[in-house]
């Protein structure tokens, strides 16, 4: 499909301004924890093991938070080292270890989540549901097609 100038030109502005507010949102939750002494991935940790109790593996958390698996070990070593997480060996498996929530987490965790689901009620205020679902969508259809851009291969520069 061929697109005008134009059209280009606003394609790429609409992306500037994705990655603008990217950045900011990732800045203002940096801020945001801080205060708890957390960053916003050691909270995204957290969260997800807020409704595990039986805990998730290293290799699960970094599945679902889309980040290596080395710089988890690094995050929940942090989490470990202040009693919010802990590993828990796996009985069928001695290599393998759970990362489970402590109850000093879960505490912590209580604290927060009134507090960021305040914050992300005023981030959203105005948009209504349908169309919070439907940017939702979207940028799942964004983020597919630039994964997949970038899994082609890719072409040296012959210049």
């Amino acid at each position: 499909m061929k697109t005008g100038a134009r059209e280009s030109e606003s394609r790429y502005r609409a992306l500037l301004q994705l990655l603008r507010t990217a950045d900011t949102l990732w800045n203002a939750s940096r801020l945001f924890f801080e205060r708890w002494r957390i960053s916003p991935s050691q909270f995204n940790i957290l969260n997800l093991l807020y409704s595990e109790p039986s805990g998730l593996s290293q290799t699960e958390l970094s599945r679902q938070l889309i980040m290596h698996r080395s710089n988890v070990t690094g995050l929940v070593d942090r989490l470990e080292a202040r009693g919010l997480v802990r590993r828990k060996d796996v009985a069928s498996d001695r290599r393998a270890y759970r990362v489970v929530l402590t109850e000093t987490g879960r505490r912590l965790l209580k604290r927060i989540l009134p507090r960021y689901y305040e914050g992300a009620e005023r981030v959203w205020n105005g948009l209504s549901p349908r169309r919070i679902t439907e940017l939702t969508a979207a940028l799942r259809d964004i983020a597919l097609k630039a994964e997949a851009i970038a899994a082609e291969p890719h072409l040296e520069n012959t210049e």
